[in-house]
């Protein structure tokens, strides 16, 4: 079905001052202050005064949960979520069942998110057969895939055998794949551990899980990067010894990029003192000094891109004792909110860097030609546009996932997704969300 031409006047071009978008046939086909004037007969328009253009935004690290576990969520579920989150692709991790970890599971994951067509959605593949550990996946075909998969990811576990993660490595840079590394060495922190360690954990009974667990693999992981002359991407980094080792690597040269999830930017481990259990999360929340740690380090660049680790439960799993409960908490819809309050509004960056951390940086890591791309001429448009201003109460029983393990409930967060496009197909506005344009 063909559209007609839209005008969107009056926004904040990702910082660079207000414009116009004229978009049409699912390109961007002017941008500027002079985009009105090549307008034709009949186009729409959208007044966007007052509001912000992003390019769609992408997640790296995203849990959908089909197949296997679709009481927590489906693919179109989540691609909903993303959609009303102001996101238009998301990387689907491979911790389903069964497994992302050969070519037909991950076109499988490929087409289920094609057929919902909300946003473009991407698997990631496994680093070792059944998450296992010890084999190797198949790295080579499903990068040769109709899926193309160029992220690889264990995460939930820790590929923590330097020889396996030296052997993927090696494997993945043949054509210029990542390893997504979840930072936990079971040998510090294993499965039970559930609580940052420290004065918390000691207090509330619960298992200690130290940072050092996290920052003793990242450390080993960005030496064999540089070994290797590969990419390793570091999941969820969640402590300040973490970011002391990543600005170092960089100095360095080495290969390697990090992820922050919003809920490491703003909530802290006291939160635990009621054991409510959506607030256990791997790796676990961390003290206000991590939190400012975290924050000073995607402000400066240490830290690349900002990725959601949505995680949903449905209650059967998430209503226990805290130590009993799953890990994980949502995150599709309220990201934006999150990184506009804890870094734009306290003046730490500004709408150009956000653009940078949750749109270009994370398209780049994950080789998506077709997003994070210049509101520019040319560009597919592919557009969120943000309300910086608007004052959000979060419900958690308005959440378009299936699931209800929701950690903002109650909480009231400034800037909110005004719309989110796809190739010049709205698919939602104002957390309503439109048919799918597969």
């Amino acid at each position: 079905m063909t559209t007609p031409p839209l005008l969107i006047t009056g926004a904040d071009l990702a910082g660079a001052g207000r414009g116009d978008l004229l978009v049409a046939d699912g390109r961007i086909v002017a941008a500027g202050p002079d985009a009105a004037a090549e307008a034709p007969g009949g186009t729409a328009r959208t007044d966007a005064d007052g509001l912000v253009a992003l390019p769609g935004l992408v997640d790296l690290h995203t849990h959908l949960r089909e197949p296997g576990r679709e009481d927590a969520e489906t693919v179109e579920t989540g691609s909903r979520a993303a959609a009303a989150g102001g996101y238009t692709a998301v990387l689907a991790m491979a911790n389903t069942t069964p497994v992302t970890d050969t070519a037909e599971a991950a076109e499988r994951v490929l087409d289920l998110g094609r057929r919902a067509g909300y946003v473009d959605v991407h698997p990631v593949g496994a680093v070792t057969k059944g998450l296992a550990g010890a084999e190797l996946a198949e790295l080579g075909l499903m990068a040769a895939s109709r899926a193309r998969v160029r992220v690889f990811s264990d995460d939930g576990r820790c590929v923590h055998d330097a020889r396996v993660m030296r052997r993927a490595l090696e494997y993945v840079r043949a054509f210029d794949g990542v390893i997504s590394q979840h930072a936990q060495d079971p040998a510090l922190a294993d499965g039970s551990a559930c609580c940052h360690e420290g004065e918390h954990s000691g207090r509330l009974g619960l298992p200690g899980w130290p940072g050092v667990a996290e920052e003793t693999v990242v450390a080993r992981d960005v030496m064999l990067a540089r070994h290797t002359g590969s990419r390793v991407h570091i999941a969820h980094v969640s402590t300040a010894g973490s970011v002391e080792v990543l600005r170092w690597a960089k100095a360095q040269g080495i290969a390697v990029t990090a992820e922050v999830t919003p809920h490491h930017l703003m909530l802290t481990t006291d939160l635990l003192a009621g054991y409510d259990p959506v607030y256990k999360v791997n790796p676990p929340l961390r003290p206000a000094e991590d939190v400012e740690a975290l924050r000073a380090a995607l402000a400066d660049g240490t830290i690349d891109a900002v990725a959601t680790d949505h995680a949903p439960h449905p209650r059967q799993d998430k209503e226990h004792a805290f130590a009993d409960a799953a890990f994980g908490m949502l995150g599709l819809e309220t990201a934006l909110s999150v990184v506009a309050t804890t870094m734009v509004t306290e003046g730490r960056v500004g709408w150009r860097e956000v653009a940078q951390v949750m749109s270009h940086a994370p398209a780049r890591i994950a080789g998506l030609a077709g997003q994070g791309q210049p509101l520019e001429p040319g560009s597919p448009a592919t557009i969120t546009l943000v309300d910086p201003g608007r004052r959000v109460s979060v419900d958690a029983a308005l959440s378009q996932s299936l699931s209800r393990n929701n950690p903002w409930h109650g909480r009231e967060l400034t800037g909110a997704v005004h719309l989110t496009m796809l190739r010049g197909q709205v698919t939602a506005r104002e957390g309503l969300v439109w048919g799918g344009v597969a």
